[in-house]
């Protein structure tokens, strides 16, 4: 009787937000496609899986844990208010049954390691637990990592309180994180910029500290770490990199994203593109503030509604379509701008990105927006809100060239910065840079590098 051949498995944990998932799911179809693995395990909470049921790759399995969280079902994304309690306390025990039964006796699979977004830090302990090997990915800039793996040292130094404020003595929230060796001077970062000081939400400072605190100390049992971005991410930013730790950027594989396999959390329209169709190259604002940032302000929006208006180019303006996004725009706004303008809830941002008549996008920043403008060629406008974004931000503005910062959502620097954009002799120097920059990710030095620490990678996991 002939032995089936044994299936090596990957099991990947992602931070329930899209921005986290997506990356991880594209990621787990590239190994199983190029052979490396037999299949891929992308485990999701409960209230994440609801949401994704469209979701089907052959290999690469999206599996349900039980949460505990109440969740009403709707099409909002629930925040981290609402769910970290639950992934500390109710899915560590989920994700152990799981694996376990994945490695029980009589089953022809092995599991070869956990990939664990490294905002999903309670699964390290888990896979310790179960005797898995662990590699850490992180979804966004290694800038970012960086700034959070730097706070024990800025509490060492008493630069920062265990409450997350920080000691007037020493700095303040103006000073530039450079003088503290954290990020290149280059950037003009303030303290007020990092990560774990800025938030929207209901969390307190003390105890968003405490969860990038606990981020970093988990993260320091991994000895590799894979990394959405780009080597170096424009300037000399590796000369930054946490001490002890391999890292391996990956980011412009993850984008190489096959039309037809496309992943996204929610419905996205498909009418935008037939709107696109009928502009000119170029012409067209493309303006969207994310999947998961909380709801800018109505006099924003109103702001934001009559600077896209008095720009004079056609807009395409993804904004979620709940009163705490849209109570903003001003009365029979869409009957007022006609077809110049065009509003959706949810947009297929790729399509968009790489359609010929876009010829700027206003972005919240976001790093998984920002390389898929680069990858396609299109310029910024920058309008961080929260959580990473003023890094990103940094980073297009000052580092990479490829974007401008608009200060305020005032109607007239919205008017001025797509001028700027579209008509500026600084829109041309931008398109000159991001047109470099899609080169690198696509064909270019970063896209070889890429290629050689996913290598690395696999090859390891196979000697496992």
């Amino acid at each position: 009787m002939t032995t089936k051949p044994t299936q090596r498995t990957v099991v990947f944990v992602p931070f329930p937000g899209q921005g986290h998932i997506i990356p991880m799911l594209r990621l787990a179809r590239i190994l199983v496609d190029r052979g490396d693995i037999s299949a891929a395990t992308v485990a999701v909470p409960d209230f994440m899986h609801r949401r994704m049921g469209q979701h089907s790759v052959p290999g690469v399995s999206l599996v349900s844990i039980p949460s505990g969280v109440q969740d009403n079902g709707g099409d909002e994304p629930l925040g981290p208010p609402s769910f970290l309690h639950a992934l500390e306390n109710h899915m560590p025990a989920q994700l152990e049954a799981l694996l376990t039964a994945q490695c029980s006796t009589g089953t022809r699979r092995v599991i070869s390691c956990l990939v664990i977004d490294l905002l999903a830090s309670w699964a390290i302990p888990v896979a310790a637990r179960c005797g898995l090997p662990v590699v850490g990915f992180w979804p966004a800039m290694l800038a970012s990592y960086r700034t959070a793996a730097a706070i024990p040292e800025l509490m060492a130094k008493g630069l920062v309180s265990e409450s997350g404020t920080l000691d007037g003595a020493h700095c303040n929230i103006h000073q530039n994180i450079a003088d503290f060796q954290i990020l290149p001077a280059k950037l003009n970062l303030r303290f007020k910029d990092l990560p774990w000081l800025i938030s929207n939400s209901a969390v307190s400072q003390k105890s968003r500290l405490a969860f990038w605190l606990q981020i970093v100390n988990r993260a320091k049992s991994i000895t590799s770490i894979l990394v959405n971005s780009i080597p170096s991410e424009g300037g000399d930013s590796d000369l930054y990199d946490p001490k002890g730790q391999e890292i391996l950027p990956i980011g412009p594989l993850l984008l190489n994203d096959d039309s037809k396999k496309a992943t996204a959390v929610w419905q996205t329209d498909r009418t935008c593109i037939d709107w696109l169709d009928k502009h000119n190259v170029g012409s067209v604002v493309y303006v969207s503030f994310g999947s998961w940032a909380a709801p800018i302000e109505p006099e924003k929006i109103s702001e934001f509604a009559h600077g896209l208006e008095a720009s004079g180019q056609p807009f395409l303006w993804a904004l979620k379509d709940h009163p705490s996004w849209r109570a903003g725009l001003p009365d029979r706004y869409i009957e007022k701008i006609g077809s110049r303008g065009k509003i959706v809830s949810w947009a297929p941002q790729d399509d968009i990105l790489k359609h010929k008549a876009v010829g700027c996008y206003i972005t919240h920043c976001g790093w998984n927006s920002a390389l898929e403008a680069a990858r396609h060629g299109v310029r910024m406008i920058c309008y961080p809100i929260s959580s990473d974004h003023f890094i990103n931000c940094a980073y297009i503005v000052n580092m990479l060239e490829i974007g401008i910062l608009l200060v305020s959502s005032d109607r007239r620097n919205v008017k001025d910065c797509i001028e700027r954009v579209i008509k500026g002799k600084e829109g041309k120097h931008l398109q000159q840079m991001v047109n470099k920059m899609r080169e690198a990710i696509t064909v270019g030095e970063a896209m070889r590098v890429a290629k050689r620490n996913l290598g690395l990678f696999t090859g390891r996991m196979k000697n496992n």
